[in-house]
């Protein structure tokens, strides 16, 4: 009974836990997300089914696909966020060893001259009395301090959203970098279709501009006729030289997207393709569901678990603690001591301590916990607004995109149709040769538009993956990557 009521008493005092338990986030625009009231109702071509999260093999292309596995395979980005997510799950492992109790072991040896000192056993020489010690010891320790009011409780809730804080910005990582891949493969192909569309137009220029040159020189044609077709060529020509820095441009960018050095891809994207479309039908799922798949909102969700764990730490602080120290240990001033049963020394020793005057420097930690905790509450709730203001905003202008498209495709058409009809105009010798180059002209303009609206529609897909956070992996895949 005499050591049973005062492990009871630590018992009861260990199922303490101070500070506020995390109830969850707040709720963000839930009027909103509740009508649904994204522009996907009004689309046909965006359907419920739920999104892909390798949502880049959708557009077809197996360069893009290869582009966008390497480089979450091998970029420092990601490596960096994993890195940081490692040393996450090993900080709450510390943590959690923590609140155990620590064993240690010791040998020691002393040797010890005490001059005009006199101890029975010593050395004596001159006028002076000396002593000689030799002490030998193998020992153990034992500490252990009781999680009396649960701040080791609090730390370890503390770190365990931090891993996941961690894991969420790896999978944002792993988001913005397939986004960023996608964007510029996208860029690149639409700039090397219209640097060679941009060449086609050159070479029919000029010979427009060599026929009229002809002509004016048959007094058939004016010099100002002349001069507004060199005018037109020069425009053309001054327009496809910027187009070639911005190819080495993209090439550049997605070697160092996937951890090369710039120029290591160009042998592989050197070949021009037709930029990659998405699909008739684009699966996205309930957009408003993004509040549980996109990565940054995780992240700042489990930042303000983090920062409300850090109230009951701070709080903890405020009362005492206990550690308890016990040492065990078999020695003596010969060798033989450290074998010897009846040498054996124990120390028990429970040390309270706590700092209640400390003119309220705990109480202002743990109003700085709570200021913190607000602050992470606003992040929470303004990256919510953001996100469905980038979801609302990307789903609108994918569909403008595509009405866009379909428009600059009729005029491709209404300018091929053109070219066609005054071929035969040209063959049934009603038409001259440099109108029916004019005509040709104006069709590859069309041409280059539409190459240009195909692009813009593949972006803002890109763009609506990008804001409802897919293209991230699971938890397992992510760990199993070296």
């Amino acid at each position: 009974m005499r050591h049973a009521l005062p492990l009871f008493t630590l018992a009861l005092l260990g199922a303490c836990t101070v500070g506020p338990d995390y109830k969850g986030p707040p709720a963000v625009a839930s009027d909103a997300v509740t009508r649904g009231t994204f522009v996907r109702a009004a689309d046909p071509a965006l359907t419920s089914a739920p999104g892909l999260a390798r949502w880049w093999e959708t557009l077809n292309d197996p360069t893009l696909n290869a582009l966008v596995d390497d480089a979450l395979a091998h970029s420092p980005t990601i490596d960096a966020a994993q890195a940081n997510l490692r040393a996450a799950q090993e900080q709450y492992r510390q943590q959690r060893a923590a609140r155990l109790p620590s064993v240690s072991a010791s040998a020691v040896y002393l040797n010890a001259r005490l001059p005009g000192t006199n101890l029975g056993g010593g050395q004596q020489g001159g006028g002076n009395s000396d002593t000689t010690l030799d002490f030998y010891n193998l020992g153990a320790m034992a500490s252990w301090e009781p999680d009396l009011f649960g701040g080791g409780r609090r730390t370890l809730e503390q770190q365990r959203a931090t891993e996941g804080q961690r894991f969420a910005q790896l999978a944002d990582a792993q988001v913005t970098l397939s986004a960023q891949v996608a964007q510029a493969y996208v860029a690149l192909r639409d700039v090397q279709a219209r640097a060679r569309l941009n060449a086609q137009s050159s070479a029919l220029q000029r010979r427009q501009l060599a026929l009229v040159e002809q002509r004016y020189a048959a007094g058939t044609a004016s010099q100002l006729q002349v001069e507004r077709l060199r005018n037109q060529l020069n425009s053309t020509d001054a327009q496809t030289i910027p187009l070639a820095a911005q190819i080495d441009e993209y090439k550049g960018q997605l070697a160092v997207l996937t951890g090369r050095a710039p120029g290591a891809l160009d042998a592989t994207l050197a070949t021009v393709i037709a930029v990659p479309l998405p699909p008739a039908q684009v699966p996205i799922g309930d957009p408003a569901a993004l509040i549980q798949h996109r990565p940054d909102i995780r992240a700042a969700e489990r930042a303000l678990a983090a920062g409300n764990a850090q109230i009951g730490v701070a709080t903890a602080r405020k009362f005492p603690s206990l550690n308890l120290l016990g040492i065990i240990g078999l020695g003596g001033t010969g060798v033989s001591d450290v074998l010897d049963p009846s040498k054996l020394a124990t120390v028990a020793a429970p040390m309270l301590n706590w700092s209640f005057l400390d003119f309220g420097r705990n109480r202002a930690a743990v109003r700085q916990a709570e200021a913190q905790r607000d602050a992470a509450d606003a992040q929470y709730r303004q990256a919510v607004l953001e996100a469905l203001q980038d979801a609302e905003t990307s789903l609108s202008r994918f569909g403008n995109a595509r009405q866009q498209l379909a428009q600059l495709l009729l005029a491709e058409q209404s300018a091929t149709r053109a070219a066609t009809l005054n071929a035969q105009r040209v063959d049934a010798g009603t038409s001259t040769l440099v109108d029916q180059l004019d005509i040709e002209r104006q069709r590859l303009s069309a041409t280059i538009g539409a190459e240009q609206g195909r692009a813009q529609l593949t972006n803002n897909y890109i763009a609506v993956q990008k804001s409802l956070g897919l293209g991230w992996t699971d938890p397992a895949a992510a760990s199993a990557r070296p």
